[in-house]
């Protein structure tokens, strides 16, 4: 597969998992929509500073935008599990998540 082709459908891919929109993405990233849309229709590759921040925007980091098929190596079942159930929360859920965590922690 060619890198502008990985690029674009790992790109679609993730955020039509998360259910971004190029409207939201945009605001997530503060990338222009326009740019987005020639990155998510191959009229553009991104540079490595505006894949970074799309991986923020998408809570993810760089070595996880290029890991094919997300697969989470060295890792339990259990822990792969509560991983993708990560990946499906939205940014209240995951701030909830971790403010019961911090309490467990300190009890």
């Amino acid at each position: 597969m060619l890198v502008e082709d990985f690029i674009t459908d790992r790109l679609n891919e993730l955020c039509s998992r998360k259910k971004i929109s190029r409207y939201k993405l945009s605001k997530l990233t503060g990338i222009q929509q326009s740019t987005l849309s020639n990155l998510m229709t191959k009229k553009s590759l991104p540079n490595i500073i505006t894949l970074s921040r799309i991986c923020d925007g998408l809570g993810i980091t760089l070595s996880q935008f290029f890991q094919e098929g997300d697969k989470l190596p060295d890792l339990s079942d259990e822990q792969k599990h509560v991983l993708d159930t990560w990946a499906e929360l939205d940014e209240s859920e995951k701030n909830l998540v971790n403010i019961f965590v911090r309490g467990l922690l300190h009890k």
